[in-house]
C-alpha cells in the first residue's frame, strides 16, 4: 500500500492512509494479544500526533545542552586537537548521524509506532527484543552516567552555598551528601517521566530556552571577568593536520557519532507523536547539528576565558560556576545544571528502555514500570568508571556502542527503505500469525546481518597504550580479532554499511511477497 493522492483517506487491510501519508488502524481492528501489545506500544491515534517543529527542536536543544556534551570538546582537546579541530569533528559527526536519525524517524509520524515495534518488521516479533534490549542496556548505562554527573553538579554547587557540605562523612568512598544529591536527582527524573510523554514534551518546551540562556550567561560572565577570551584559542594543535591527526580523527569521529547513535535507533519513540514528516525533519535538522556545534563552540570559548582568568583551562561548567561567590549566581547555576541534565536524561535514556522493556513482556511491564527498572539498573552499573579517561570514554565506550548500534540501524534502514519502500502492515506488527512472525518469531536474515556487521564493527576493538606504557581500556592492544583491528576506528560506519549490504543481499534472494518490495 502506498500513499494515495485522493482527497480522503484510503482504507485497506485493516488500516487507513490519510492523504498526507499518515497511517492508522481502522476502527474494527483490536490489538488483544498481551504478548505483543499494550496501551503504551499501540500506535498513537492520529488525533494525539500533535508534536510540531518547535517541539522537536526544543527536544534536541534540551538533550544537547548537558554536561557530557559540553565536555566532548575537552575530551578531544585532551587527545591533542586544537579547538578548531575539536569543533569540526563534533559538527561533522552530528551532520552525519542526522541522516540515519531522519530515516529511522520517518516511521514514527507515519505509523505512530515506537522503536521496539518498528524493529519487529526487520528482526521479527520475538527477534525485536535483541536490538531493543541492546538499546535498553546502553540507555541504562547512560542514565547512570548522567544521573551521577548531575548529582555531582548539585553536590559541588551546594558545597559553595552550605559550608562543609562537601566535607561530610564518607560512605562507600564518597561523602554521604553526594549520595543524597544523587538520590534526589534520581527521584526527580523518574517523577517527571512517570507522568508520561506529554509531561516530557511540556518540560522540554521550557527547559530548552532556559538551558540555552544559562549557557549564554556563563559565557557572558567569564568574558566579562577575562576582559575578552584567553590564550586557549591561540593554542596550536599537538597533532597538526598531517599523519598524526588522522589516526585520532577517525576514531574520535566515530565516538562523536556514537554519542547520539543511540537516538538514531529509537527516535521513533518521539517522532510517533509528530504531526507529520515536516515536523520531525525540520525539527531535528534545526535542533541537532546546529545545537551541538554551537554548544561545542560555547564550551571552547568559556574554557578559553577560564584560562585567562584562573590560569588553567576549566572544562567542567559546574566546577567553573562554583568559582563565583555570588549566591544568586550559584543558585542559578544549580537550577541550570538540574534542568539541563534532567532534560537529556529522561528524554534520551529513560524513554527508550521504558518502551524496550515493555516490549519484552507487554502484559506485565508498562512504560512506567520500564522507566523504574531503567532507574534501578542505572544505579547498579557503577557508571563513574566509564568516564574516567578520555580514551576509555571516547574510544572504548562510545566507539563500541556506536559500532553495535550502527549495525542495528543498517538493518532497519535496509528493511524499511530499500526492501519495503516504507510500506508496513500495521496490525501485523502486533500479531503472532502476521507476516512479521518469520520463523518462530525470528528473522534469520536480520540476525545474520547483525552478527556479520557487529563482528566487523567491533571485532577489532583495541586498547591504546599511554606514554607510560599503561593500557588504556579493557581490550587487547592488538584487538579482540587482530586482523579486524584496522576497522575498529570506523566502527559505526562499518557496522551500518556492512549490515545494510548483507541484509539487502539476503532480502533480495527471498521470494517477493506482498509485504516486501
Amino acid at each position: 500500500m502506498t500513499t494515495t493522492e485522493s482527497s480522503g483517506p484510503e482504507a485497506t487491510d485493516g488500516q487507513v492512509t490519510l492523504p498526507d501519508g499518515r497511517v492508522a488502524l481502522t476502527a474494527g481492528v483490536t490489538l488483544d494479544d498481551p504478548r505483543f501489545a499494550n496501551s503504551d506500544l499501540a500506535p498513537v491515534p492520529l488525533e494525539k500526533r500533535t508534536w510540531g517543529v518547535y517541539n522537536y527542536t526544543a527536544l534536541w536543544i534540551g538533550m544537547a545542552h548537558n554536561i557530557p556534551s559540553w565536555t566532548l570538546a575537552s575530551g578531544l582537546v585532551a587527545l591533542g586537537m586544537d579547538w578548531k579541530q575539536a569543533v569540526f569533528v563534533i559538527a561533522l559527526a552530528n551532520v552525519i548521524v542526522l541522516l540515519p536519525m531522519l530515516l529511522t524517524g520517518h516511521a514514527g509520524p507515519k505509523y505512530g509506532i515506537p522503536f521496539p515495534v518498528f524493529v519487529r518488521a526487520s528482526f521479527g516479533m520475538r527477534g525485536a527484543n535483541l536490538p531493543a534490549l541492546i538499546r535498553a542496556a546502553v540507555a541504562c548505562c547512560w542514565f547512570g552516567i548522567q544521573t551521577w554527573i548531575g548529582g555531582q553538579g548539585i553536590f559541588l554547587l551546594l558545597g559553595k552555598v552550605f559550608g562543609g557540605w562537601t566535607e561530610a562523612a564518607e560512605v562507600g568512598g564518597y561523602p554521604w551528601t553526594l549520595w543524597l544529591c544523587f538520590a534526589i536527582f534520581w527521584v526527580l527524573e523518574l517523577a517527571i517521566i512517570y507522568r508520561g510523554m506529554n509531561a516530557l514534551r511540556r518540560f522540554e518546551n521550557w527547559a530548552a530556552p532556559f538551558v540555552l540562556i544559562g549557557a549564554v550567561v556563563l559565557l557572558v560572565w567569564i568574558a566579562d571577568k577575562a576582559g575578552g577570551f584567553g590564550p586557549l584559542l591561540d593554542q596550536p594543535s599537538e597533532l597538526g593536520w598531517g599523519a598524526d591527526f588522522w589516526p585520532v580523527f577517525f576514531p574520535s569521529l566515530m565516538g562523536m557519532i556514537g554519542f547520539w547513535s543511540t537516538l538514531s535507533l529509537n527516535i521513533p519513540d518521539f517522532t510517533r507523536f509528530g504531526k507529520g514528516q515536516r515536523a520531525q525533519v525540520w525539527g531535528q535538522s534545526l535542533g541537532l547539528p546546529t545545537t551541538m556545534t554551537a554548544f561545542a563552540l560555547m564550551s571552547v570559548f568559556v574554557t578559553s576565558g577560564s584560562q585567562a582568568v584562573y590560569g588553567a583551562a576549566i572544562w567542567d561548567p559546574v566546577e567553573l560556576a562554583a568559582k563565583t561567590d555570588n549566591v544568586f549566581g550559584l543558585l542559578f547555576a544549580l537550577v541550570t545544571v538540574l534542568v539541563a541534565t534532567i532534560s537529556v536524561n529522561i528524554a534520551a535514556n529513560v524513554v527508550s528502555p521504558a518502551y524496550d522493556l515493555s516490549n519484552l513482556v507487554p502484559k506485565h511491564i508498562s512504560f512506567r514500570t520500564g522507566a523504574l527498572i531503567t532507574g534501578i539498573v542505572g544505579v547498579l552499573v557503577m557508571p563513574w568508571k566509564l568516564t574516567s579517561t578520555p580514551e576509555l570514554y571516547i574510544f572504548t565506550w562510545l566507539g563500541v556502542v556506536g559500532g553495535l548500534l550502527g549495525t542495528v540501524a543498517g538493518v532497519m534502514i535496509a528493511d524499511y527503505w530499500i526492501l519495503r519502500r516504507t510500506v508496513l502492515h500495521l496490525a501485523d506488527l502486533y500479531r503472532r500469525d502476521g507476516r512479521y512472525w518469520y520463523t518462530g518469531g525470528w528473522n534469520w536474515r536480520a540476525l545474520a546481518a547483525f552478527v556479520i556487521g557487529g563482528t566487523l564493527a567491533v571485532g577489532g576493538s583495541y586498547s591504546t597504550v599511554s606514554a607510560k606504557g599503561v593500557k588504556q581500556g579493557p581490550f587487547p592492544v592488538d584487538g579482540l580479532i587482530p586482523f579486524l583491528k584496522p576497522l575498529a576506528d570506523y566502527g559505526w560506519a562499518v557496522g551500518l554499511a556492512s549490515a545494510l549490504v548483507v541484509y539487502v543481499a539476503l532480502g533480495l534472494t527471498r521470494t517477493r511477497t506482498a509485504d516486501a518490495v
